[in-house]
This record gives C-alpha cells, structure tokens and sequence, in this order.
C-alpha cells in the first residue's frame, strides 16, 4: 500500500466509524504511522485537525438528518455523540451558523464537509532541493516546553516560544554555542503521546559536544538516514509552504516514509524576514 493509499485508508476508517468513539491511534494504525506523525501530517495537508474534522463529518450528517429525515433534536444528539441537546445545539451553531431548530424549519443555509479524498497534483515548476544524509547520534542542548497538540494548539504556541527565547537572548546563546554537526538553531518536534496523549515536547536548540553550564537540558538525536530540504524565503511563510510541498508532493512519489523519530527545522544566521533566508528541513525517513 503506497503512502496515498494508506491516508486514504485512515480517511475511511473515520467515515466507517463516525457514530462510534474513535481513537486516533486506530485512525494512525492505517497509515502505519504513529498517531503523533498523522495528527501533524493530516494538518499539514488539511489546514484542520483530525478531531476538528470528525466534528465537523459528523455535523454535516447531523444536518442532513434533521433537514431530510426530520429526526428530532434530541436523537440527532445522542446519535452523533453529543450527551445533552444543548451542547449539540452550540455545536451545530458554530458550524453552521444557525440553530437546529432553525435548519429543520428551513431557514438559512448549512455548511456541509463532504467525506475527504487524498489527490496527488503532478507539479514541477518549482523544484524541491533535497539529499538524503546518514548522521548521528546527534547531541544537542536548549531548552524545551510540553505542548498540547489538540485541535492544533501546537501551532499558535510554538510561534510565542521563539518569540519569548528570542527576546531574552537565548537563540543568540545557542547560536553561540554551537559545535556540533548540523550548523544553526534547531526546533525539534519530540512526541510524547504514549506518557501524555495529545502531547509533545517543542525544543529551540543546537548541536553541541561538550560540557554547558546547567542551564539547557541535554538529548540525543538517534542515528538516521535524513531526507535534508532547502528552504529560502521568508518566515514563517516559507517553511509552512515546504512543509506541506514535502507532504503533498514528495512523500506520495518518494520510495520513502517518515521514521518516526524527531525531525528538525534548521534556523540559520541571518534575518529570518528577508526574502533570501535560509533554512533547512530534515525529517528522518526509512524506505
């Protein structure tokens, strides 16, 4: 089963269950990824988190119901996991922009999601600079915070962090500090769902071999085969654009899959606004 296909796969499997309690690591199970690795991977190609899509398949259906069956409210709720009609009701708003009640009498209009289909989009105008390196064990030092990954809070977070280290001197330290062999600032995805559900750990590091005064905490990369991405643009516009490039257009073609240990962005001198910043993606990958 090629990548494409096995997302497709974990796409289904949520359809098949929508009316019954779904957990992400059966969903991951058919990608043959870790639930961590497919939570990320289905926001990068979907702009929405895997539980926010559940939500929203299931208010969809919901919305067919009441309008075309003319089930009752209170039905409708139980049916599609909503313990009380109130919380259905709120939910069904959000959505929709209208009550339950509302849509069964015909008022207004209804946003429907219709069930997900993974296409691949031959492109070529724009090459991918990519080399696949073996390196490691790496040793790296910086700091790190846990992270919710719910609904994608990752993502507003991450960005407060390097804000916050970057005001107080920190990144410029661990720029100093570096003596190892991957060159610049790193930021590393650590998944921490099998202590912690719905967890990671978010490090600002670098590589470093030596001795440090205490203050940054210490781990070690695993030895890997890296698939190493140039990226040039501005942040963060430009590493999101390639993040999602490696994941519609690379991984669907490539003889390789993710190998799920950490992977790094790489942050170089420079000013990370200008047009003509560089960095670099490594993700670890097996064939």
């Amino acid at each position: 089963m090629n990548w494409i296909q096995s997302l497709q796969a974990s796409i289904d499997y949520i359809e098949t269950h929508l009316l019954e309690e779904i957990q992400v690591e059966e969903v991951a199970n058919q990608a043959s990824v870790s639930p961590f690795h497919f939570q990320r991977m289905f926001l990068m190609l979907t702009d929405m988190s895997v539980g926010e899509y559940i939500r929203k398949r299931r208010l969809t259906l919901a919305a067919h119901e009441l309008v075309r069956d003319d089930v009752k409210i209170i039905d409708a709720a139980l049916k599609f996991g909503y313990h009380t009609p109130e919380s259905f009701s709120k939910a069904f708003r959000k959505q929709h922009g209208l009550s339950p009640r509302e849509a069964k009498s015909g008022k207004g209009k209804l946003k429907y999601y219709n069930h997900l289909v993974i296409q691949v989009i031959v492109r070529g105008e724009t090459p991918m600079n990519v080399e696949i390196r073996e390196k490691g064990p790496v040793q790296i030092v910086g700091l790190k915070q846990e992270v919710s990954c719910v609904d994608g809070n990752n993502l507003a977070e991450i960005p407060k962090i390097w804000d916050r280290l970057n005001e107080d001197g920190t990144t410029e330290e661990l720029a100093a500090m570096n003596n190892g062999s991957i060159e610049g600032v790193l930021g590393i995805c650590v998944d921490k769902s099998k202590v912690k559900p719905d967890t990671m750990d978010y490090w600002v590091a670098a590589t470093y071999e030596g001795n440090h005064d205490g203050r940054f905490e210490t781990m070690e990369l695993p030895a890997s085969n890296w698939a190493v991405f140039e990226v040039k643009g501005a942040m963060p516009h430009a590493i999101q654009h390639m993040w999602n490039r490696i994941y519609t257009e690379w991984f669907p073609v490539s003889k390789y899959k993710h190998a799920g240990t950490p992977d790094l962005e790489v942050y170089s001198n420079g000013d990370p606004m200008s047009e003509d910043y560089y960095s670099e993606i490594w993700i670890p990958v097996k064939k």
